[in-house]
């Protein structure tokens, strides 16, 4: 019998690389894509917009990209750490993913009720330290976050 990851352990690698995000300077948003069915990773990443001066790259598109093409995106879990912003959420709907996996969407909502009403499943975990690792950067780099979100 195929033991499946649990979603916990997959938040766990979108938090490690928000943490690398974080220590490069870059806004600590992590993200991975994972097989819904073997519960294999396929591709991590973190936003690194100011890291690489690139607006497109944040954790979710990050974790995409390094996913690599894939045939179909319907059995894949997008895990992030913050809930996905409505660029990502075009993404993950653009490409049909079917789940997603949400650190925590207190700091930022994003587009979740978006993309619940086109039929993504959502999976909220509230986690504590994806919103103290957040609200730190926040308090610490308002500029940068404001930017992030669009709103300057």
């Amino acid at each position: 019998m195929l033991e499946m990851i649990s979603y916990e352990a997959m938040l766990e690698i979108a938090l490690e690389e928000a943490k690398i995000g974080h220590a490069e300077g870059g806004v600590p948003i992590g993200a991975a894509l994972f097989d819904r069915i073997t519960g294999n990773l396929l591709g991590r990443g973190h936003n690194k917009r100011v890291q690489d001066g690139d607006p497109s790259s944040h954790g979710e598109t990050d974790a995409f990209r390094n996913a690599g093409r894939q045939r179909s995106y319907r059995d894949t879990i997008m895990v992030t750490t913050l809930a996905p912003c409505w660029y990502c959420s075009g993404l993950i709907i653009q490409f049909g993913i079917g789940t997603v996996i949400v650190g925590e969407s207190e700091t930022f909502q994003g587009g979740i009720d978006w993309l619940k009403e086109h039929g993504v499943k959502i999976i909220q975990m509230d986690s504590i330290e994806c919103k103290q690792l957040l609200s730190g950067f926040i308090h610490e780099h308002p500029e940068i976050w404001n930017e992030d979100i669009g709103e300057l």
